[in-house]
């Protein structure tokens, strides 16, 4: 049977093998054409963008980092703030290396994309495997290193891992955050004034928006993205390695319980690493031949991961009942991108319906969009409710003797089980934003018709990846933030959570809040900083001379600016509610009331979030299925209600929907770092 440190060491082994390739899949990337010299001009200018955005962000983040390093230092312990510092700075640094290949992969996609759409698949998805490689290998070799860097007390040892966590959540929160803010400031404003009142091509290179725009694709689709992701992935390791410390009466070692998430995380690895090699089609593939081809990956890679579980479960010596619960979060995860791809995908009856709605204007496909998205939501919560109660079974069958707890750390491997390919389906998101870029640079580049349209096809396929990817991400943040939860009440001592106790019910009410408060502040930051992109775009049209014609050269790097000063301004406040709402709550009205407002702050949440990815996937895919020539095709009155969907869509999916599993997730680990300090509250009853 493996002890606790050696399943450690032996996920610390793997993750370095997962680094290897990663710097070797990012040379391959850099050694591509990158085509003639106005494409890499143009390249050249969304690296600098989207570095300058994230060296500004990333500075006033390092301010944040320092002065809540100080004050868990203060009040818990130096080892708390040192995993802190880590788990924030390795988070970091993988949201910044997958937007440093993103940006210089673009104009190698476009490039690839003149000989064929396999080499711009290949090139793509290449770049999308280094960001999913990178988030998983760098995640588990941070939390492998921190665990075997403490040799005291296994409970103590944990809990400062929990540091670890906060300090993922909160760089992933202000980085999807304020990268939302910046790439849907700039995609709404270029879309509005260029293709609405314009009447001119999305990405055409007159449009003084359409350099941010690229910009915010990197900053926020990618980097934003990488940071999200890997608070997902170690999150979920740390709430299964609180629990497996509480496994009292437990049939196996404590220690096996802790080192079992590590293996399983390390096992998906290595099944990620192969599944990215099986990613190939043909020339003139159809949009379901592609998501085929992305199927493939993601299938062989949960194939693989399922033998090498079960073969891991074994070697740990914990009951095999676990490996159910494992499977179980793997099929969970694979039945919510489903039902996803069947919302968002044009090939679909759901994204059709917009589609049809765009022929009596904005106002129905708004209506038919918004119903597309509540009608997505049964599924994925069914999917989810099923796998708790299977999990919390397979757990308590498999240890009797703990009981509940047993259930609990169950769904915690579950969710563990569900991130356990993430390697390869966050390459299947990441790639997405690389082959829209591609297309911009083909269009600004005057390349051939046929360039454009292999990108387009890569592009929407990116658009299903990605919203199943958000899918993905929020189904597993519902289980993660079940653990975490678990793990709280255990360390506060608290044995259930009475619903009639007087702070639980107003707890509850405030958590089920705060989502819906959240998604307003940052959707009302998407619409000023919009506003202004949009004043300035019309302010360009009309006062620079020729520019409508071709002969002027418009302002790229104002609009750049712009987006740049209104996101880091506007991601502020969502932030810091995140982080202080379970420390007020847990101070004043006690430690009962927080756990209740984290269960209806994970309901709400997960609800909220999937409607708004969904409907945001589908509004887009709908425009994506008119431009292939339905419906009066580009320019056609049908395509510009579709576009205004699409712009209403936009902060949807890419800022409001997908911060919400990360702001479930910060305040039940914020509420787990903190737990020995809340007692009855201030206004405790």
């Amino acid at each position: 049977m493996l002890t606790g440190t050696t399943s450690v060491v032996i996920a610390l082994l793997l993750s370095i093998v997962g680094v290897g390739f990663v710097v070797w899949q990012m040379r391959r990337v850099l050694a591509e054409d990158q085509g003639n010299q106005t494409m890499r001009e143009i390249s050249h200018a969304v690296q600098i963008g989207a570095a300058a955005f994230l060296r500004r962000e990333y500075t006033y983040l390092a301010g944040f980092v320092v002065v809540v390093a100080l004050v868990i230092g203060a009040f818990l312990n130096w080892q708390t703030a040192l995993t802190f510092v880590v788990g924030a700075a390795i988070s970091a640094s993988c949201g910044y290396l997958g937007m440093y290949v993103a940006v210089r992969a673009n104009v190698r996609t476009a490039a690839a994309s003149v000989r064929s759409l396999n080499d711009g698949l290949r090139v793509a998805f290449s770049s999308g495997s280094v960001m999913g490689m990178a988030v998983v290998s760098f995640g588990l070799l941070g939390l492998s290193i921190m665990y075997l860097l403490f040799t005291g007390d296994i409970e103590q040892d944990i809990a400062y891992l929990a540091g670890f966590g906060f300090g993922a959540s909160s760089i992933a929160l202000f980085a999807r955050v304020g990268g939302g803010i910046f790439t849907k400031a700039a995609d709404v404003g270029a879309d509005l004034v260029g293709k609405v009142e314009a009447g001119i091509p999305e990405d055409d290179p007159r449009n003084p928006a359409v350099i941010a725009d690229n910009v915010g694709d990197n900053v926020g689709d990618v980097a934003g993205m990488g940071a999200d992701l890997f608070e997902s992935y170690v999150g979920s390791v740390i709430a299964a390695a609180s629990l497996g410390v509480v496994m009292v009466g437990a049939s196996a070692d404590v220690l096996a319980y802790v080192g079992l998430p590590f293996l399983i995380a390390g096992g998906g690895i290595v099944a990620s690493l192969i599944g990215s090699f099986l990613v190939r089609t043909q020339e003139n593939a159809t949009q379901e031949e592609l998501l085929t081809t992305l199927r493939r990956a993601v299938w062989a890679s949960s194939g693989i991961v399922l033998v090498l579980t079960a073969l891991l479960v074994l070697l740990a010596g914990v009951p095999f009942g676990y490996f159910l619960a494992i499977v179980v979060g793997l099929v969970a995860g694979n039945v919510i991108a489903y039902f996803t791809e069947y919302y968002t995908a044009y090939t679909q009856k759901p994204t059709r319906s917009i589609a049809d709605a765009a022929e009596t204007g904005p106002a129905t496909i708004i209506i038919q969009g918004m119903a597309v998205g509540m009608n997505s939501t049964a599924a994925p919560v069914l999917t989810v409710a099923i796998a708790i109660l299977l999990a919390i079974w397979f757990g308590i069958q498999a240890d009797p003797a703990a009981g509940i707890t047993a259930g609990l750390y169950a769904v915690a491997l579950a969710g563990v089980g569900m991130l356990s390919t993430l390697g390869v389906t966050l390459a299947t998101d990441a790639y997405g934003p690389v082959a829209d870029n591609a297309g911009g640079i083909a269009e600004m580049s005057h390349l051939p018709p046929e360039v454009r349209q292999r990108t387009d096809a890569l592009d929407s396929l990116g658009n299903t990846t990605a919203a199943t990817g958000k899918g993905f991400a929020i189904g597993s943040a519902v289980l993660t933030a079940l653990a975490l939860i678990g793990a709280y009440m255990q360390s506060a001592g608290m044995e259930v959570l009475d619903v009639l106790q007087p702070t639980v019910l107003p707890g509850i009410l405030i958590g089920a809040m705060l989502p819906f408060l959240f998604s307003a502040l940052t959707m009302t930051a998407v619409g000023k900083a919009a506003k202004e992109i949009v004043l300035e775009v019309r302010r360009q049209f009309r006062e620079i001379p020729g520019l409508m014609e071709g002969t002027g050269k418009p302002d790229y790097a104002t609009c750049v600016d712009i987006s740049t000063r209104s996101a880091l301004r506007e991601m502020i406040l969502p932030g810091v509610l995140a982080v202080l709402s379970p420390l007020l709550i847990g101070f004043i009205l006690g430690k009962d009331a927080l756990a209740g407002m984290l269960i209806g702050a994970t309901a709400a949440g997960f609800l909220l979030a999937v409607m708004m990815a969904n409907a945001g996937g589908a509004w887009d895919n709908a425009k994506k299925w008119i431009e292939t020539g339905e419906m009066g095709g580009k320019g056609s009155a049908a395509h510009k209600a579709a576009v205004v969907g699409d712009t209403v869509g936009d902060p949807f999916k890419d800022t409001s929907g997908p911060s919400l599993n990360i702001l479930i997730k910060l305040m039940s680990i914020v509420s787990l770092v903190f737990a020995s300090a809340f007692g009855s509250g201030l206004l405790g009853f």
